[in-house]
């Protein structure tokens, strides 16, 4: 007699086919999924040879996808919108239980670009220097995915590892190997290879994928870290090394600071009287040099004349200007407050990220609050207020606060929901409320769901989801 025990006449052991797993999360891409499963909690007395991973997507099909292990796996999609997941082991004995469909999550077919603010060096990428005061999409592409406006240029990742650039090329800036301000989007190069990349006012830095690290733009003050002060218009690596993670230029400033996957910080550029790059001295640098000791660092951000870094540790440190409030250590004035090392700020130990912009800050905690500190003139704190604020100080109450970017003087962020937020200065359409107004705390832009965004000096760049 044989059943679910297994019993096949005498005294041998027991042999099941396995408990269903659980599916603990999932992200949703571009046309495809991770998700994240528990192996069963009974495996049926034998080893697990595999997993099902099943998908059944808002046309009705259902896409399956094969895992030698528990953990996180990619499935392929072929359509958007609402689609549900389910998980299945098997064993030496066969198939076992089916988990059932759940985990109801929106799948993107695509991810659009837009642009809205001033355009007077075309770098909202329209074709044409009309400014605009509400979001327009840019172009037809729908792979676009990372997003980073400049001073008055713009650049950004695909899905596909490709660098596109546009807007004022007068330092060459935009990579494309002239000084040729250009009003549409323009591909730096054939690679597939980048990862991030950061527009500083008149210079941009990015990252490969293999962890090399390159630079073009203006070269004053050695901005650039290749040792000089020329300029360059197309991408030239700093250095040789292969450990580099993440990089950010100086939006309205001249230095640069980055991050290697060995956890230390680097800066360089220009440390005049301010100290920004943190290294304790007010010597600039052209070529990186280390931040202190630690080896702990996570995320960088270079604001106009200060810096601020976060560390695995939840810790916030910064550096640099503090003329109004804007390294959160309850002190002000540019002249006696400035810091040449770094400094933490309050004691918390819960910040997940951090974006410094034009005399103020702003960072998110691990648990989704936003806060910001510094000066708060035309809004661009999001306090409710145009009075400085030298210490940390929340927005509102909300805790699904996810991403943050801080501009000259406005500033964005996203939602865990997807929508859109955007405050400070109004002026040129740049917040993308259909207005010119100043705002002093966040207003949602538009109901899409948005993946990306990054104020410039003047203007706005979002990346939206499509799931149709």
């Amino acid at each position: 007699m044989t059943g679910k025990s297994g019993f096949i006449g005498g005294p041998t052991d027991p042999f099941e086919t396995p408990d269903a797993p659980e599916i603990t999360g999932v992200s949703a891409g571009i046309l495809s999924a991770d998700v994240t499963f528990t192996a069963p909690a009974d495996t049926g007395g034998a080893a697990i040879d595999s997993y099902v991973i099943t998908a059944k997507q808002s046309d009705g099909t259902s896409v399956a996808q094969t895992a030698s292990s528990a953990g996180t796996t990619t499935i392929t999609l072929t359509a958007g919108g609402t689609t549900t997941f389910g998980a299945q082991a098997f064993n030496l004995y066969g198939a076992g239980q089916f988990s059932g469909l759940g985990n109801s999550t929106s799948v993107f077919t695509g991810q659009e670009l837009y642009g809205w603010g001033q355009n007077n060096s075309g770098q909202l990428g329209l074709n044409d220097t009309t400014y605009r005061s509400s979001p327009v999409q840019i172009g037809a592409l729908t792979t676009w995915g990372e997003v980073e406006a400049g001073g008055s240029f713009s650049t950004v990742i695909t899905t596909n590892g490709e660098l596109y650039a546009w807007g004022l090329a007068g330092s060459g800036q935009i990579g494309d190997n002239t000084t040729i301000t250009k009003s549409s989007p323009v591909q730096i190069g054939a690679l597939t290879n980048w990862l991030q990349v950061s527009g500083g006012n008149t210079h941009t830095v990015a990252v490969k994928k293999d962890g090399t690290l390159w630079a073009w733009g203006q070269g004053g003050s050695g901005r650039l870290g290749l040792g000089d002060t020329i300029l360059r218009s197309s991408p030239v690596q700093v250095g040789a090394l292969t450990n580099w993670s993440q990089v950010s230029a100086s939006l309205n400033g001249a230095h640069t600071a980055a991050v290697k996957t060995d956890g230390t910080l680097w800066a360089w550029g220009y440390n005049a009287y301010f100290g920004q790059l943190g290294d304790s001295t007010t010597i600039s640098r052209s070529s990186p040099v280390q931040v202190g000791a630690l080896t702990n660092w996570s995320q960088v951000s270079a604001g106009r004349l200060h810096t601020i870094a976060v560390t695995t540790d939840g810790e916030l440190y910064a550096w640099g200007s503090c003329e109004s409030g804007e390294l959160g250590i309850n002190l002000s004035g540019a002249t006696v407050n400035r810091r040449s090392s770094p400094v933490q700020i309050g004691s918390l130990t819960n910040w997940s990220s951090t974006s410094a912009g034009g005399y103020f800050s702003t960072a998110i905690t691990t648990t989704g609050q936003l806060f910001a500190w510094g000066r708060g003139s035309v809004g661009r704190s999001g306090l409710n207020t145009t009075a400085d604020r030298s210490s940390p100080t929340q927005i509102g109450a909300l805790t699904n606060w996810s991403f943050v970017t801080a501009g000259n003087i406005h500033a964005g962020a996203l939602k865990t929901d997807g929508t859109m937020w955007t405050w400070g200065s109004g002026s040129d359409g740049k917040l993308g409320d259909n207005t010119g107004v100043n705002r002093s705390s966040p207003v949602q832009i538009g109901t899409s769901t948005w993946t990306d965004i990054s104020v410039g000096s003047t203007f706005t760049l979002a990346i939206r989801a499509t799931t149709s």
